[in-house]
This record gives C-alpha cells, sequence and structure tokens, in this order.
C-alpha cells in the first residue's frame, strides 16, 4: 500500500526574535502561499498536518480550505531549535549539526535528537494514513532530517542548503519505506 506525502516547506517569514512559534508569512509569502494551492488544488489530499508553527500552518492553509479540510497540529513536526551558536553564521552552523549529528549548541537540539523526534511523528502518520495522500506544512531542516533518516547519503546539509521558501517535495512510501522523492514546487521566474 502506498503513501503519498507532500512535504511542503513553509514560505517567506520574516525572521523576529523571540516569535519562532508565532512569526506569520511574509506579504511574499502569503502570495506564495496561494500558489502552492494552485499547484496542488488537482491533487486528491486526504489529510493535512502541520508544525506548530504559524508560518508553517499558513502556507498550507489555502489549499487546507480549499478542500474544505482541517489542518492538525502535530507538536513533533516543529522546526530544530538551533540554540545559542555564539560567534558562527547561521549556515556554518547549520553545517557543524548536520557534520556532527550529536552536536547541540546551547539551548539546541542536535540533529539525532530532532531526528528521532520528526521521524517517530512520521512514522505514526504514515501508519495512521496508510494507503493515502497527506499534505505536511513543514520547516527546512526537520524536513531534511526526516528525509535523510530514510536517505542520509541525498538529504543533507547540501539539500538543505539547496531548498526555497516555499518548497514542495512530494515522497511515496510504501509502509515505512521510502520509494522516491520528487520536487513539486517551480520557481518564480
Amino acid at each position: 500500500m502506498r503513501t503519498i506525502i507532500y512535504f511542503i516547506r513553509h514560505a517567506e517569514s520574516l525572521y523576529a526574535e523571540g516569535q519562532e512559534r508565532s512569526r506569520g508569512l511574509s506579504e511574499r509569502g502569503m502570495g506564495d502561499a496561494f500558489r502552492v494551492q494552485t499547484l496542488l488544488q488537482n491533487e486528491s489530499v486526504d489529510g493535512f498536518v502541520s508544525s506548530p508553527y504559524e508560518r508553517a500552518v499558513q502556507t498550507i492553509k489555502p489549499l487546507a480550505e480549499a478542500m474544505c479540510k482541517e489542518i492538525i497540529i502535530v507538536e513533533d513536526l516543529r522546526e530544530r531549535t538551533i540554540g545559542d551558536i555564539g560567534g558562527l553564521s547561521f549556515p556554518a552552523a547549520k553545517q557543524r549539526v548536520y557534520q556532527d549529528f550529536h552536536l547541540a549548541f546551547a539551548d539546541g537540539e542536535s540533529s539525532a535528537a530532532a531526528q528521532t523526534r520528526g521521524v517517530q511523528a512520521l512514522e505514526r502518520l504514515l501508519e495512521e494514513y496508510a494507503g493515502m495522500t497527506l499534505a505536511l506544512g513543514t520547516h527546512g531542516d526537520i524536513m531534511t532530517l526526516m528525509l535523510n533518516h530514510f536517505d542520509p547519503q541525498q538529504f543533507t546539509y547540501e539539500f538543505w542548503k539547496s531548498t526555497s521558501m516555499p518548497d514542495i517535495y512530494k515522497a511515496e512510501f510504501e509502509g515505512r519505506r521510502l520509494l522516491s522523492v520528487v520536487r513539486a514546487w517551480e520557481q518564480r521566474p
């Protein structure tokens, strides 16, 4: 029995210190959320699940509303907290936690811990939505870590760096086995 999961990385959201959970989409991000709806409106989506972060919810909301579906919030799909990276640049800090899966900066979460949390949530969804199609509102880091569990060669720091806001990846599973991942987002010209 095959299950399809559309991993939908949130659209543009302007960073605001201390507002990780509550910050929504920028004006451009809202426009892109409607582009997500347009791209996927002809798909038969059985369920909508999202990270609790507002930007992830807002990115899939137009599509969920168009399909008259409720968005279910799953706390364990939240983004990884990088923590206090000291004097490192954000990309350099991300690269370090991908190179050493057990490294956690102060007040942060290691790749291993975030991956375990995310994969456990994903595996519960694969059981609950077996044979169906699910739209999942997510983030670049936790999405990469979840996919890395199934294919550690392809889903690395370089993959994370290559993703856009928003982005869409169509993943096909058979049980808990990942069969394929295809990028479904079309970049703006």
